[in-house]
């Protein structure tokens, strides 16, 4: 089976068509903003707190530090990348020029498990803070026998129809709601330096025989698993187990680069944007950790279980009034990370579309320079996901996915630095090849750290997706078409 490569400049070519042009709205600030709006979220407001508690101790700051390390490798190869093929899809397209039609399937097949879990994941969250914040004990409802998440389907109705009205409206959004969100960060950090213990920072690392009953079997990390290390609950085990978990918390400066195609300059604007929504927020990431482990002890977190936050913590320390603004802060966090999550969603799937690797139609663009059929079925499908369906602790799927997705981009740059020399590179990834090197080793770490049963569970989905390919995709595919005419 002859391999099929889509060249650079046919990519960039594909761009041009008419009905599935995508306008071109945004500049650098306007990618930070996106970058910033979806990586504060999820994770600084939940996640960081039920680490510290159940995984980590107070070695949560070592646990961000590391997956900010991995991070920033990543987002060298990927704003490279996008400034040379500044194309809609991100990692998707980035494959299609490297590795062939068949790895680009795979990785796309992969973000749409990314994006749409996480959606989903964030829109459930966003209704628990709409119940806290207005205290009336979460946005769901009883329907026929179904418990029906309405305040998921209220948040991704608003997101869909900002997202089908106009990219730039979309960042508009973005902009005012996390100048509220990063206030609240900051507020978090001043205040809550006040009441730092030192005493909460001992023992820094608590031995792995604390906690009560450590992860076993299935549910350890794949690493301690096959080393025969017993449970990833504290200790240095649980460091690089809580560093697979907080990475969660890091995804979405990826999702800039699928907005590569819409953005005015993007051989400078993409990398500019990267860079830069990953360096403020990682400052940001450290500080709260710090400032959270210092507030309260790491049992007091864990005996509050899953409902941990940062809200507990000055709730403990009777800021009662912090912890009000803070659920209101977090709400506001969680919209901007549903709205570019869908964002992300929805790129990927309108490039794919546009390849023929799934129905073409659906790759036509509005008035507005969207894909608003895409937009309606991706908000229907994570609407549906959110609302119906219990999710629990999704957030390993989509690290997972997230970080196969980097490995592939990493080893990208490699591979079209020495098979493409001659392209025009706005931004060049330094270190090639050790550094692109150094992000896959770190990003296959942080996988191995991820529990076996999320293994078992990505396997699966992957496999799934290659027979679609095989028996949809490849039949259909545009450049499959274009070479089939050329032959004689």
């Amino acid at each position: 089976m002859a391999r099929r490569t889509k060249s650079v400049e046919q990519s960039i070519a594909d761009t041009d068509e008419p009905d599935t042009r995508l306008r071109k709205d945004l500049n650098w600030w306007d990618l930070t903003v996106f970058g910033v709006s979806i990586v504060i979220g999820a994770g600084i407001f939940t996640i960081t707190a039920s680490t510290a508690g159940n995984i980590t101790g107070p070695a949560i700051s070592i646990s961000f530090v590391i997956a900010a390390v991995a991070c920033g490798l990543a987002a060298l190869c990927y704003a490279e990348f996008a400034s040379t093929v500044p194309v809609a899809g991100s990692a998707y397209t980035f494959s299609y020029a490297t590795f062939g039609e068949f790895i680009a399937w795979v990785i796309g097949w992969d973000l749409i498990l990314e994006f749409a879990v996480a959606a989903a994941v964030v829109a459930k969250g966003w209704s628990s803070y709409l119940g806290t914040v207005f205290e009336f004990g979460g946005g769901t409802m009883d329907l026929a026998g179904f418990e029906v998440d309405w305040g998921a389907l209220l948040i991704i109705a608003f997101v869909t129809a900002i997202l089908a009205w106009g990219t730039k409206l979309s960042a508009g959004v973005s902009l005012v709601i996390t100048v509220i969100k990063v206030a609240v960060v900051l507020l978090v950090v001043a205040v809550g330096a006040f009441y730092i213990k030192m005493q909460n920072f001992t023992p820094f690392i608590p031995p792995a025989a604390e906690g009560g009953e450590s992860s076993s079997g299935m549910d350890q990390s794949l690493f301690s698993l096959v080393t025969g290390a017993g449970g990833s609950t504290y200790g240095w085990y649980g460091v690089l187990a809580g560093a697979s978990i907080v990475f969660f918390a890091f995804i979405g400066f990826d999702v800039v680069a699928t907005t590569a195609e819409e953005t005015k300059n993007p051989q400078q604007d993409v990398a500019r944007g990267i860079l830069a929504s990953l360096a403020i927020v990682t400052v940001l990431y450290v500080a709260v950790a710090v400032v959270l482990s210092g507030m309260v002890s790491y049992t007091e977190l864990r005996d509050a279980g899953e409902k941990a936050n940062l809200a507990t913590a000055f709730a403990a320390n009777g800021i009662h009034w912090a912890a009000k603004v803070i659920s209101i802060g977090a709400l506001a966090g969680l919209t901007t990370v549903v709205i570019v999550l869908v964002l992300g969603q929805t790129r990927v799937l309108f490039a794919m579309c546009r390849d023929g690797l799934m129905p073409r139609s659906l790759a036509k663009t509005g008035r507005h320079g969207t894909p608003v059929r895409i937009t309606l079925i991706v908000g229907v499908l994570v609407a549906v996901a959110a609302t119906v369906f219990p999710i629990g602790k999704l957030e390993e799927m989509v690290n997972i996915g997230t970080l196969f997705a980097f490995v592939l981009v990493s080893a990208g740059v490699i591979v079209l630095r020495r098979t493409r020399p001659d392209l025009d590179r706005g931004f060049r990834a330094p270190g090639v090849p050790w550094l692109p090197v150094a992000a896959i080793a770190a990003c296959l770490w942080l996988m191995l750290n991820l529990t076996a049963l999320t293994w078992v569970r990505f396997l699966i989905w992957m496999g799934i997706g290659v027979v679609v390919y095989f028996l949809y995709g490849r039949r259909h595919s545009l450049l499959g078409r274009r070479e089939a005419a050329q032959v004689p």
